[in-house]
């Protein structure tokens, strides 16, 4: 099922068609038996973390962690197009079991992509088989995102002869998921020659899971401290048998799991507008249904599907570049996880604010889903963490590469033979933001770190919609029956972006006090600003199509 070839020719990593749509089923049968609306709502009210759930669902019945898992361990070997689309759906049902799931799966990536065959065979294939929940242990209370700051130590046990037997491990974790339930942890401790990864065992003397925390939202998940006290742990535990490499292997993986959180919250906004939208159909006020009135539809609705769209047109060809055994990945993996869960945290508040009275009322799930998808704005690196790690390395590039990397954008939209998808603007957007790089770069401006968030911002916004506009032309060649939508959305989309760079470029410009008054209308000249801002032209009637896509009107 796994290492499929395409039209081309290339071999991308993953299931094909058939398989992933199977397991997707998979999952939504879950919501008939083992995760009913009734039970999610009544874990939600009760915080309760649904242990003997999680585990039927890694056991024999379901097994859905054999979805990432290689097949040389059992698993079925599939890729990240695979996982989003599981982890989007499983979002779906509810957010704090999706991080459950997902914890699983962070926990075992430095197995995978660190350890030895030996260990491979040992820890993957107890996790195949289906009686292990495992967590991933990086987060201190002092070293959050910077894991290069992380206090816990591992100090290596030596025999008679000189020789390393064992480690000891020293220190204290915070908001682990699944800590307080885990069978293995993989946790991230400094050695001698740097930070590495053990593997430690439930019940290992001095492993002390703490209270799991009462929490704002995702309360179906378990988010638990772990203390580590003088807990010996063999030789054979350290991940790779070589010390040093813990920072080398979680920044591999960087790229992917930021992809998977931002699935997590592409699939809650998703569920948001699908209580939304129906809802609008049914509900009359002043005489005729919510669908029928722009307060409604422009306001609450149209403006987050079309976002949601362009995430999920984003996340897809990421997920796609890496099935295609494409490397380094880390800055796309950031624009993933910036992007997704800002625009599905506010579809969500929208939807609740869509739903009145009702929005407010646990019974109709959307504040739940409200108060869920806010974590997606923190765990995994926030979204402040995202805008350092965006603006930092696509001004590097863009210095490296003397502007031809956002040039290049610039071109593949001034080309693009596919008319009405908002191409001009996009391109317009991608040169105005090479150029402001430039200026920022040249005045020394990169050391104001709201500047370059205001950088990051820019740079998320173009590159998510060259994804959008390359998906409507995929789907116009291909003759798709869902092109026009997306063609309309796109061109909503290229607004959005038109204005989030002309606005953070007179931010830039005016707000830095850097510039003169003639600079500044030299440079807004120079990057055709009276043109960007010529965005807006017939976008309510572009919001009225797909109002009437959405609504079925």
């Amino acid at each position: 099922m796994a290492a499929v070839e395409t039209e081309n020719g290339a071999v991308l990593r993953g299931l094909d068609a058939e398989s992933r749509e199977m397991v997707i089923d998979t999952v939504r049968q879950l919501k008939k038996r083992l995760l009913t609306r009734e039970k999610v709502l009544e874990f939600d009210r009760k915080e309760i973390f649904p242990e003997n759930t999680i585990r039927e669902i890694l056991g024999p019945d379901v097994a859905l962690q054999l979805l990432f898992i290689p097949e040389e361990y059992g698993g079925m070997g599939g890729g990240a197009q695979d996982c989003c689309a599981v982890t989007r759906e499983m979002s779906k049902i509810c957010l704090g079991i999706a991080t459950a799931f997902f914890a699983i799966q962070l926990g075992t990536d430095p197995i995978l992509v660190g350890a030895t065959e030996v260990q491979k065979e040992k820890w993957i294939g107890a996790i195949a088989e289906g009686n292990t929940i495992v967590a991933y242990a990086v987060t201190e209370p002092e070293a959050g995102s910077n894991v290069a700051a992380i206090k816990t130590k591992a100090e290596p046990v030596l025999n008679d002869a000189g020789e390393i037997t064992a480690y000891k491990i020293n220190g204290t974790k915070q908001f682990i998921s699944n800590g307080g339930a885990a069978d293995l942890v993989t946790v991230l401790a400094k050695t001698p020659e740097g930070p590495s990864f053990f593997v430690v065992e439930k019940g290992t003397q001095g492993f002390v899971p703490g209270k799991s925390e009462e929490k704002h939202g995702i309360r179906a998940s378990n988010t638990s401290p772990l203390t580590f006290t003088d807990v010996v742990v063999p030789a054979e535990n350290l991940v790779g048998s070589v010390p040093g490499k813990g920072l080398k292997q979680a920044n591999r993986v960087f790229g992917y799991t930021r992809l998977m959180v931002a699935s997590m919250a592409l699939g809650a906004g998703q569920r948001a507008l699908e209580i939304a939208i129906p809802y609008a159909k049914e509900r009359i006020q002043f005489g005729g249904p919510l669908s029928e009135k722009q307060g409604y539809t422009h306001k609450l609705v149209v403006p987050h599907a079309v976002r949601l769209e362009a995430a999920a047109a984003y996340l897809d060809e990421v997920a796609l570049r890496l099935d295609s055994s494409e490397e380094d990945l880390q800055v796309e993996g950031a624009i993933a996880k910036l992007f997704t869960p800002e625009v599905a945290n506010k579809a969500v508040d929208e939807a609740m604010q869509a739903l009145g009275g009702y929005g407010y009322i646990s019974e109709f799930e959307v504040e739940k889903i409200k108060r869920d998808v806010k974590i997606t704005c923190i765990y995994e690196g926030t979204s402040e963490i995202q805008q350092n790690i965006i603006s930092t390395f696509r001004w590097k590039k863009t210095r490296k590469t003397n502007g031809e990397y956002y040039n290049d954008i610039c071109t593949e939209m001034e080309e693009s033979e596919t008319g009405d998808i908002g191409a001009r603007f996009y391109a317009l957007a991608a040169s105005a933001l090479n150029h402001t790089i430039m200026l920022v770069h040249d005045n020394k401006l990169t050391r104001q770190q709201y500047i370059m968030f205001a950088l990051a911002d820019m740079m998320t916004y173009v590159e998510v919609g060259a994804s959008m506009a390359r998906k409507a032309i995929s789907l116009e060649e291909a003759d798709d029956p869902n092109a026009e939508k997306i063609k309309t959305m796109s061109r909503i989309f290229a607004n959005e972006v038109a204005q989030m760079v002309a606005q953070n470029v007179l931010k830039i410009l005016m707000g830095s006090g850097a510039f003169d008054q003639k600079t500044i209308s030299k440079f807004m000249d120079s990057v055709f600003y009276n043109e960007l801002i010529s965005s807006y032209r017939n976008i309510i009637k572009d919001m009225d199509k797909v109002a009437d896509i959405l609504f079925e009107r």
